[in-house]
């Protein structure tokens, strides 16, 4: 099958979108697939032997680092040259908006794969026009073949606007990275011990953007609670804030691959504080480090967490709620075994061979109207 992947962004940029395209384009090349990547910006013109086509960009305000795709002919060039078989749409926004029209107008298949709520970015910056975007997300996907969502939280959000052909498709995790044998005791024991009183204090992690978006600043409300220690990994606008008022607690900054998989394994209990996430993927890593999770009961996280099973999940509307989530836990030692045990179990058939499989044979198949029996495996 020949599959060209239009994305928004794409490396050396990390995110969770250039994740899923990466993860993606390395089981379709490890099975026989071919493929094409579009993608905004300067970079890298070649991925393990896959063209990138590098379009024209402009840097979006606030992120200044994120390349916003603007209108150009060579995707409709690249298309045609290329003639996939489907065209898959990460989280068409613009590039994506211009991919979709091309692969109309060629009479291309499209999957558009829904993954950032850029309304709800638009809300949580007190930005105007997240309804005017919202119409903007609908009109994408109602024009698209067929529309993958990560959570049943997503597929209510498109429903809502009208937009048919939803289908639930989440996301893998890297099983050959993320693991509890990559626990650092000395790592651990260095957050748990570093100014104590009374003892090792159990070490409470975030991971992931330091941005207004994930709304860290309720990380604040665990600053004062007995026996944690607070340990944040990443980065972005929100780490001044952060480190002012969060002084004792452990900045690592942003880390990846190998490093990033120690630091997951190493902590004792891992917080999510975001409300708007479409998924939630290091929920899923911590708990394939054998961490167990808090997390808030919206969203993605609602598809992830089994509450009193799998991890912990607190109620976003109330302000001592999260707190209460992780001083239970700390508090609990073998609750926190028993959680971080059914979390293993739970990803241990979420790999990212299994999700790409099921994208082809299942979704790629479904929107060109072919069998996905006899597909290289």
């Amino acid at each position: 099958m020949r599959v060209a992947i239009v994305t928004e962004s794409f490396l050396p940029l990390v995110n969770g979108v250039v994740n899923s395209v990466r993860h993606v384009v390395d089981h379709l090349i490890e099975n026989g697939h071919e493929a094409l990547i579009i993608a905004p910006g300067h970079g890298l013109a070649d991925y393990r032997g896959v063209r990138v086509v590098r379009v024209r960009s402009v840097a979006v305000p606030m992120y200044r680092t994120f390349p916003m795709g603007l209108p150009d002919r060579q995707v409709k060039q690249a298309l045609a040259e290329f003639r996939p078989d489907v065209v898959h749409l990460a989280s068409p926004i613009a590039l994506g908006w211009l991919g979709l029209r091309a692969a109309r107008r060629l009479g291309i298949p499209s999957v558009a794969v829904y993954q950032t709520d850029i309304p709800g970015f638009l809300r949580q910056y007190n930005l105007p026009g997240d309804a005017t975007c919202a119409k903007w997300v609908a009109r994408i996907h109602k024009r698209s073949t067929r529309t993958l969502v990560p959570s049943r939280s997503a597929h209510a959000q498109l429903e809502a606007l009208g937009v048919p052909n939803l289908h639930v498709w989440g996301r893998g995790v890297d099983l050959d990275l993320f693991g509890p044998g990559h626990r650092d005791r000395d790592l651990h024991d260095a957050w748990a011990r570093l100014g104590k009183k009374g003892g090792d204090q159990v070490v409470v992690g975030y991971v992931g953007r330091l941005a207004a978006e994930k709304q860290v600043r309720r990380l604040r409300e665990l600053a004062d609670l007995p026996g944690i220690r607070l340990v944040v990994i990443g980065d972005g606008p929100e780490l001044t804030w952060l480190k002012k008022k969060l002084p004792a607690a452990k900045f690592a900054g942003m880390l990846t691959g190998v490093e990033l998989a120690t630091a997951f394994a190493s902590l004792d209990v891992f917080v999510h504080t975001g409300e708007n996430e479409t998924f939630c993927q290091t929920i899923q890593e911590a708990q394939a480090s054998g961490v167990p999770v808090v997390a808030p009961a919206k969203g993605g996280p609602l598809d992830l967490v089994r509450p009193d099973h799998t991890g912990l999940l607190y109620d976003p509307a109330d302000a001592s709620s999260l707190r209460t989530a992780v001083q239970r836990l700390a508090l609990d030692g073998k609750l926190r075994a028993t959680l971080a045990g059914n979390g293993i179990t739970r990803v241990s058939t979420r790999t990212w061979a299994d999700v790409v499989d099921e994208l082809v044979t299942r979704h790629y198949c479904g929107a060109i109207g072919r069998d996905g029996t006899g597909l290289a495996a």
